[in-house]
């Protein structure tokens, strides 16, 4: 880390109480002059981190912003989890915490774990742009080895996302579902997403990088950005009425839990998480369009087989549809 790179890191460690804070006394914590504070705090506006500012008090990031800490993660996970993983890397900003994981990956490192303040280039699936503002979202992946190669990862996106609903059923959220092949839904609407990514040899070893993205509190400006309905936890929680999870524990959770599934998928795949996955199926009984580029299918979604696949009724028979790059909608 540069000694700018530092300067900044403290600044936002001392605006994230949601406190005021003067000029003056941010030169004198730092160590820099008011000019170089000035610099700093517009530095801040270009992460598009929103600070507030009022004359004769200072300034501040309003309802504080609680920055991901590696000790803390660390401390938070299980013995089990630190002791399968081989890497646990926080970063302030990065292109993806999946190319990230990739690079890892590529070189045979399983175990590796990578958050992310923020993401310049965050993606979903088909290419899509995942919006990442600083600090405000949970950006985080996974790399792991397997060794019998991609025919041991069907349905594996589909396990994740029940094991990112029951992260958040234990935190008190209730109402989350799912949609096939990818995404956590509330009420309708896309809480987070999971990419995976793949390199190696795909008969077998090979490494599987598993990206997740959670809305915790998403800003207004950014939110613009999204081409979709979504929802952020902070919202779910407070319809709930729920607490709201801190970003540290919650992503230890999350380790956590994709950790334990990570070790042992290799043994049950996901016939071991179907039920789990038709218990929280959004999208059971409707009629849907499955599409990939141009081509379409319309039926009538009758949850998912052992592998994973959506099984789509047509004219009273049903076609199995394989994820890859086909994506889902209901019919309005």
């Amino acid at each position: 880390m540069s000694r700018d790179e530092a300067t900044l890191s403290r600044l936002l460690q001392t605006l994230s109480s949601g406190d005021y804070h003067s000029g003056d006394e941010l030169g004198q914590r730092l160590g820099i002059s008011r000019a170089a504070v000035w610099k700093q705090l517009q530095k801040l506006g270009e992460l598009g981190v929103e600070l507030e500012s009022v004359r004769g008090k200072g300034y501040r990031l309003k309802g504080g912003l609680e920055l991901l800490e590696r000790d803390c993660l660390w401390a938070g996970l299980s013995d089990l989890t630190r002791a399968r993983l081989t890497e646990l890397d926080v970063l302030s900003v990065t292109d993806s915490t999946n190319s990230q994981a990739m690079q890892r990956a590529a070189r045979g490192q399983s175990g590796y774990v990578c958050l992310a303040e923020q993401q310049t280039a965050g993606r979903g699936r088909r290419g899509r742009t995942w919006v990442s503002p600083f600090g405000r979202n949970l950006y985080l992946s996974v790399s792991w080895g397997f060794d019998g190669g991609a025919a041991q990862l069907e349905g594996l996106s589909l396990a994740v996302g029940v094991a990112m609903c029951q992260v958040l059923e234990a935190e008190g959220v209730k109402s989350v579902g799912l949609k096939w092949p990818n995404d956590v839904l509330w009420q309708q609407r896309k809480l987070a997403g999971v990419l995976l990514e793949m390199t190696g040899d795909p008969a077998g070893a090979c490494q599987v990088v598993v990206g997740v993205g959670l809305n915790l509190a998403m800003p207004g400006s950014p939110a613009l950005d999204i081409e979709q309905p979504w929802a952020d936890l902070e919202t779910v929680c407070a319809a709930e009425h729920c607490p709201m999870p801190g970003r540290n524990a919650l992503a230890a959770r999350l380790i956590d839990a994709l950790v334990g599934l990570l070790s042992s998928y290799h043994l049950e795949g996901f016939s071991a998480w179907r039920d789990d996955w038709l218990a929280r199926d959004a999208f059971a009984g409707r009629r849907v369009v499955i599409s990939s580029g141009a081509r379409t299918e319309e039926g009538i979604a009758r949850g998912v087989d052992i592998n994973g696949a959506l099984m789509l009724e047509q004219a009273g028979e049903r076609i199995l549809c394989h994820g890859g790059e086909l994506s889902m909608r209901a019919v309005s």
